[in-house]
């Protein structure tokens, strides 16, 4: 198992949220969307050139901006 940022994962990959790095606002705006320490997260897409990174969590389909994505440390098999 590795810790990885999600702009990392491969499409379709699936992994647990092991830690949000930022500030309490930026925690609590992707808490909001579904992603939480400990959910299950699948990458299904990305933009190219640092583009949107889209994520899935649960029933729930985000876009984060790249430098969001690279806050969200992902644990992949």
């Amino acid at each position: 198992m590795k810790i990885v940022p999600t702009t990392q994962m491969r499409q379709g990959e699936t992994g647990v949220v092991a830690d949000l790095q930022g500030g309490h606002g930026m925690i609590g705006r992707l808490e909001s969307m579904g992603i939480i320490r400990g959910a299950r997260v699948t990458k299904v897409g990305a933009q190219p050139l640092r583009g949107p990174v889209m994520l899935r969590a649960g029933r729930t389909q985000v876009a984060v901006g790249f430098g969001l994505a690279q806050r969200i440390m992902v644990e992949v098999q």
